[in-house]
């Protein structure tokens, strides 16, 4: 828990969880940044700070080359990240926590499956997943819409694209949630043996459908990325870790903005009414959810040297926590930030990150959430909240409902 003279913050609370944006608010009127002393790390809640530190390639995820072999031990030692052989081989480093060269040579390889353009040539799939799922839920008209249907998506779409077969997409999800929670603050023994079981078993399913697509490639991803091996621009770590980053990007992060996407909508019946008469304002609601309430709140820099944030000199090695869900609402930015807008243009908001580290997969998480409110508000002439408080996960990685009971006919 971190106190200053204006801000109490306690991200595994459940006040937090109820209402972070009021704690946010305060980090960005006081002064100087907030120092989180549990975690050792300087926490940046104002846009252009954010943005800043985002953009600048000084600023880099991992601290290799920053801190000594023995500083770095230690450091995974006090943030229990030690004593993992497979989460610190596949999970711990990554294309996410790389920089540099390394960085640049993994994104490479997998960037173009990415486009625009790339994505949008899944979009019939997609349509597909979504319709089938529906279908399968016809003749019920209260569901819990992110277990019963959500959470079913991205899973199945991102597998799709690497070349995952569609009935290991339930295991991948619950892998993916396992390793995942453990990079939040509260990294438990418990949640340690978890992730590294999770990992492992992971690690396993990748190697033997790399295997199967050795001897018969297909078109996707994963038989692409064997022909990049051979050519020596991955080795078998890089090659899993990226599989296995992928999949986990795809899966939790999308099925929490699904769940506060139509949360928020739920709670502006106008806006739900005028997506209705306007399908075409689709696209900037979608861009609307993500500012409004991003799914990954939260991401960290550390400086490669000496910089200074608001007129105060920070030294080389200084771990910045980038407040992504506080710089969305950040007033100097975003007029009426706390107002949900679905025509707000510009709406430059940093939910997928800025700088080297943009979130790879943004487009496709895009076109899940296109077809599916496209798909709802087709298939449904009425769709309502039906319980009374709708409680959102604890944490200060995650933003997202625990779950979200619906009635639709």
């Amino acid at each position: 828990m971190t106190y200053s003279d204006t801000v109490k913050f306690d991200p595994l609370s459940r006040s937090f969880s109820e209402d972070p944006y009021s704690v946010y608010k305060s980090m960005r009127e006081a002064d100087d940044p907030i120092y989180y002393e549990d975690h050792d790390m300087w926490l940046l809640s104002r846009y252009q700070d954010v943005a800043a530190v985002a953009t600048n390639p000084n600023m880099v995820r991992s601290l290799e080359g920053i801190e000594s072999k023995e500083d770095a031990a230690e450091r995974q030692r006090r943030a229990n990240w030690h004593d993992m052989p497979y989460h610190e081989r596949v999970v711990q480093f990554s294309l996410l926590d790389s920089d540099g060269d390394i960085h640049r040579r993994l994104r490479r390889q997998v960037f173009g499956e990415f486009t625009t353009a790339a994505v949008a040539a899944h979009e019939p799939i997609v349509q597909r997943i979504v319709d089938d799922l529906l279908d399968d839920l016809e003749g019920r008209s209260d569901v819990e819409f992110i277990e019963d249907f959500a959470a079913h998506v991205p899973g199945l779409v991102i597998g799709h694209i690497l070349g995952a077969p569609a009935e290991h997409a339930r295991q991948m999800r619950l892998w993916s949630e396992q390793v995942v929670r453990f990079f939040d603050v509260d990294r438990t023994d418990e949640k340690k043996q978890i992730a590294e079981t999770a990992t492992r078993e992971f690690y396993d399913f990748l190697v033997d459908l790399k295997a199967e697509r050795q001897k018969l490639p297909q078109n996707d991803l994963i038989s692409k990325m064997i022909t990049d091996e051979a050519a020596g621009h991955y080795s078998q770590d890089e090659f899993i870790s990226t599989c296995m980053l992928i999949l986990m990007a795809g899966h939790g992060s999308t099925i929490d903005v699904l769940g506060s996407g139509m949360h928020t909508l739920l709670k502006h019946p106008d806006v739900l009414k005028t997506l209705r008469d306007r399908p075409e304002a689709l696209p900037t609601a979608i861009q609307e959810m993500f500012r409004y309430e991003p799914p990954l709140p939260f991401f960290h820099r550390h400086a490669m040297e000496q910089t200074e944030i608001r007129g105060r000199d920070f030294p080389k090695g200084t771990t910045f926590g980038l407040l992504y869900g506080a710089a969305n609402r950040d007033p100097a930015q975003f007029d009426d930030p706390d107002t949900f807008r679905i025509d707000r243009s510009p709406n430059r908001h940093v939910a997928f990150g800025m700088g080297a580290h943009l979130c790879l997969g943004n487009n496709v998480a895009r076109l899940n959430m296109k077809v599916i409110f496209e798909t709802l508000l087709r298939r449904y002439s009425d769709i309502s909240l039906a319980q009374d408080k709708v409680v959102y996960k604890r944490g200060l990685s995650v933003r997202g409902p625990e779950a979200l009971n619906i009635h639709w006919s």
